[in-house]
């Protein structure tokens, strides 16, 4: 498959084995770390010579005209993917946040095995957040937050999850930010 863009190519790094299997439209990465799948829409090619994967626009099965006008997308996802399936299973990846205001804190509850995190945010109430098995979470000050796992999806949307429990005000900049987060304050009533 000559024709196939640049864009849509993939470098197969050393360390990492891809494994493929047309009949059930599965592709496998074999990293350092673990190993992960993805279910494809668009056939693959390899390149031996190269250590490539390109990804073409050829679909698996019968698509209808409106996917038919979609498939430059899926084309594009599918190599989004697979590079991503590459890092995750090679790289251990994380994310910091960081609690900006009096009293806010994060601690570890204990007699849970590090599995539940109790949030104090400025309420009347504590808040409780339970750890999934797949991600790890750990805070050397009570400020900020380390979260690293094997998934990049899990951990952006737990430290998403996190944030959303209070999000920063314009105002004085209080709340959980992310670790390179910059936020422009609005100015106050003048008096």
């Amino acid at each position: 498959m000559k024709n196939i863009p640049k864009k849509y190519t993939i470098k197969i790094p050393n360390d990492t084995i891809i494994l493929c299997c047309n009949k059930k439209k599965i592709i496998t990465v074999v990293g350092s770390l673990t190993k992960k799948s993805l279910k494809l829409k668009v056939k693959v090619f390899f390149e031996n010579e190269t250590n490539t994967i390109k990804v073409s626009s050829i679909p698996f099965s019968t698509l209808s005209s409106n996917e038919r006008k979609k498939i430059k997308s899926i084309q594009g996802t599918t190599v989004s993917l697979i590079k991503q399936l590459i890092i995750e299973t090679s790289a251990i990846l994380h994310t910091k946040l960081k609690f900006v205001g009096v009293g806010y804190r994060a601690f570890h509850v204990e007699n849970f095995a590090e599995r539940l995190l109790l949030f104090k945010l400025g309420y009347s109430h504590p808040i409780y957040f339970k750890i999934t098995e797949d991600l790890k979470i750990f805070s050397l000050k009570f400020t900020k937050l380390f979260i690293y796992g094997n998934s990049y999806q899990s951990i952006t949307q737990t430290a998403s999850l996190i944030r959303s429990y209070k999000k920063p005000e314009p105002y004085k900049g209080k709340g959980i930010l992310y670790d390179n987060e910059k936020i422009t304050l609005k100015e106050g009533k003048k008096v």
